[in-house]
């Protein structure tokens, strides 16, 4: 794997227990849109300029059909579930050295999940290459399958993108309230080439500022065009995983899709 850093810029129970954590909610009660769960949002982050814990990763994780994003509360990591397993990843020096770990014991300030028994599987086409391809390719491949995708639905990739861009919230706002500004500073950022990887997505085209984001690197800024996926990756070793800003897809990609 060739990994590097580049310049900071950029269905559960209706009611879960949480972890008897202080600041934790006792419980949380998702709710529920097309065929995923949510709970917590990011413009919450910037409405109060905290990122707190919301969503205990016990919630999103554990059964082998679960899975799901977030972000870790206090901008302090990211959460990737697949197939029932967390994959938490903290940004703990030196420099932008991160760690692994496959526990419960954290929580994100919003996320978003999924139950998915059985998967359909697609070859991605060969033209299908960038991020906004891949963002029209996914809306189009899941109508045609019968998923309604005027609502929010699960979808997962496996191969290897010749390359990903992704990073790992890191608190940087030295102690401030958390604006735009600094929520898009308070990340590491890394490089994964040709690397053997599973990606966790979401499709939503009206979540925008609850579990998609309004900011991302892919989109060009005044550009017009809005985003309507939240992607994670998980190398195929298990020893990376993070939030995917921006991706160039290579031959050989597979498209997975919710089985109707």
């Amino acid at each position: 794997m060739t990994m590097f850093r580049t310049p900071a810029a950029a269905c559960v129970a209706a009611t879960l227990a949480a972890c008897a954590t202080p600041g934790t909610p006792p419980t949380i009660t998702p709710t529920k849109a097309g065929l995923v769960e949510y709970h917590g949002s990011q413009k919450t982050i910037f409405d109060t300029g905290k990122a707190e814990k919301v969503v205990p990763v016990g919630a999103m994780s554990g059964a082998g059909d679960l899975h799901g994003v977030g972000a870790v509360a206090g901008l302090d990591g990211e959460i990737t579930v697949l197939r029932g397993k967390p994959f938490v990843t903290k940004v703990r020096g030196p420099g932008d050295a991160y760690t692994m770990d496959n526990g419960t014991g954290h929580h994100a300030t919003f996320a978003v999940w999924a139950r998915v028994s059985a998967w359909t599987e697609q070859p991605v086409p060969a033209e299908i290459k960038s991020y906004l391809d891949l963002q029209s390719f996914v809306k189009a491949r899941a109508a045609a399958a019968g998923i309604d995708a005027s609502k929010p639905f699960p979808f997962q990739l496996a191969g290897a993108p010749a390359e990903v861009k992704w990073h790992i919230n890191v608190d940087l706002t030295g102690g401030k309230p958390i604006d735009t500004a600094l929520f898009v500073k308070s990340k590491a950022n890394y490089v994964a080439r040709n690397e053997p990887m599973e990606i966790v997505g979401f499709f939503s085209e009206q979540h925008g500022g609850v579990f998609t984001s309004a900011y991302v690197p892919a989109i060009p800024a005044n550009s017009g065009i809005r985003n309507a996926l939240h992607i994670h990756m998980v190398t195929r070793d298990g020893k990376a995983a993070g939030h995917i800003d921006n991706l160039t897809l290579a031959p050989g990609m597979v498209l997975r899709l919710p089985k109707i």
